[in-house]
């Protein structure tokens, strides 16, 4: 029999979180217990022994302990990982990366917008033969227009920055096998962190699957319109160097312009040299360009900071049901 590990990000989801739970182990049970039902999807779970990797990412509501009575209710399905602190969504994905045991590893959210039901047709293709199952949002109706712009926003400056191709709306719903968990745990380390990026680009045979994102069960969404614009601009700075070389293109762009200052000069000057508002207008642009290179160049530093600290992505306090050394 293999093995299918659930990996839940948690943080804050009290409201959510048991809903979540008997939502995903009744498509599990229904499917594990000789279901008569003739879909090809739900027999697939039947060959598969699943576990639900639960990583509290340093909740601060009753999360824990409604995470810690379901390990001791479910020692054989649940299992959970305490983080120290608040890391981070990509922190607690990359701790289920670290610790998840399965042949195929299956990644989502606790407010049941990413749909359990969904987890038999992941299944399907894994069994398909892909080892990239990247889950896409074709509707959200709980974000918000601005939101959506925002989100479409993204993936086209990040298509046309990256010499890569990003699947346009993939989300943090999405399955990998074994051997890219593999790959992913020894060479993708970065510290500022972008696992669903990671994932397509790290090759292997992928396919997706279409869904609408459903309604958030209670709780509220953890990212801020400053987190998103910090988390867009680290995923642009990790993904293309091309930010880098708009100096290049700056200094073109003013060695015309002053071409074309000093032509105008050279015609229109009576005796002393004319156009003194348009020399003031063109050093405040220099400037503004300048100042604006040297920004993005500090970006890219900062990056290289955190990286060359090299603290840890993550601390787990501690396990349930997880053997030690796990990781």
């Amino acid at each position: 029999m293999k093995n299918c590990s659930i990996i839940v990000s948690v943080y804050n989801e009290e409201a959510s979180l048991e809903n979540f739970f008997e939502a995903c182990s009744s498509v599990l049970s229904t499917c594990c217990a000789g279901s008569k039902k003739d879909s090809a999807c739900e027999k697939i779970v039947e060959k598969y022994h699943t576990e639900i990797l639960f990583v509290d990412d340093g909740s601060t509501d009753r999360s824990p302990l409604i995470l810690d009575r379901l390990a001791l209710e479910y020692p054989e399905l649940v299992k959970v990982i305490h983080f120290s602190r608040n890391f981070g969504h990509e922190a607690a994905m990359t701790a289920g990366l670290d610790y998840a045991s399965g042949d195929f590893l299956i990644f989502m959210d606790a407010d049941l917008q990413h749909s359990p039901e969904l987890i038999p047709e992941m299944l399907a293709r894994y069994e398909e033969g892909f080892h990239v199952v990247s889950m896409v949002r074709t509707k959200n109706s709980s974000a918000g227009i601005l939101k959506n712009l925002s989100s479409a926003a993204f993936y086209w400056v990040l298509n046309h920055l990256s010499p890569l191709h990003f699947e346009a709306n993939a989300s943090d719903f999405f399955g990998i096998s074994s051997a890219v968990q593999q790959v992913l745990k020894k060479y993708y380390r970065e510290k500022v962190r972008y696992l669903r990026g990671y994932v397509q680009s790290v090759g292997f045979s992928k396919t997706k699957i279409e869904y609408e994102a459903g309604v958030r069960q209670g709780g509220k969404s953890h990212y801020s319109l400053r987190k998103l614009w910090a988390f867009s601009r680290n995923t642009l700075l990790s993904f293309s160097n091309l930010p880098l070389k708009l100096g290049i293109f700056a200094s073109g762009c003013s060695m015309f312009l002053g071409i074309l200052l000093l032509v105008y000069t050279l015609l229109t000057r009576k005796g002393a040299p004319s156009g003194y508002a348009t020399i003031v207008v063109l050093l405040c642009f220099m400037f503004a360009v300048l100042f604006f290179v040297v920004g993005i160049i500090g970006e890219y530093i900062a990056l290289l900071f955190e990286e060359i600290k090299d603290r840890p992505i993550y601390v787990v306090s501690k396990t349930m049901n997880l053997p030690e050394n796990s990781e």
